[in-house]
């Protein structure tokens, strides 16, 4: 799917995405990735099966107000010991699958929130 946004400002959006890979101002991206609107940085995290308390305190160091964590192709909830360093942080947490959250994000982050989004490739 193509998305057209009005005007990012300079910041990254999410132009689009495709199986196994999303957009991010046109350029294709298909690893597990952390999007801010500043930057875009690698995310350590192996995948969901994976996830480590350490994979969530990347984040929490982060500037943040909320994380948008997008699970791949399906929606799934990782266990709350695992998230315990964003509420430590402050920070929320929303959970949805990978096109969700880039949709997510795009909104939030033209609204000027500190937003992320982390994102697993299935």
């Amino acid at each position: 799917m193509k998305f057209n946004l009005d005007d990012s400002g300079g910041r990254n959006a999410f132009t689009g995405y495709a199986q196994g890979c999303v957009f991010v101002n046109g350029a294709r991206h298909a690893t597990n990735m952390i999007v801010m609107p500043e930057r875009i940085l690698p995310w350590s995290a192996a995948g969901f099966e994976q996830l480590t308390p350490e994979d969530f305190e990347a984040l929490a160091r982060l500037p943040l107000e909320v994380v948008l964590l997008g699970t791949g192709s399906r929606l799934r909830f990782p266990h709350p010991r695992l998230t315990q360093p964003l509420a430590a942080a402050r920070i929320g947490l929303e959970v949805m699958d990978l096109h969700a959250a880039c949709r997510t994000y795009n909104i939030l982050m033209a609204e000027s929130r500190k937003v992320a989004a982390a994102l697993l490739f299935d």
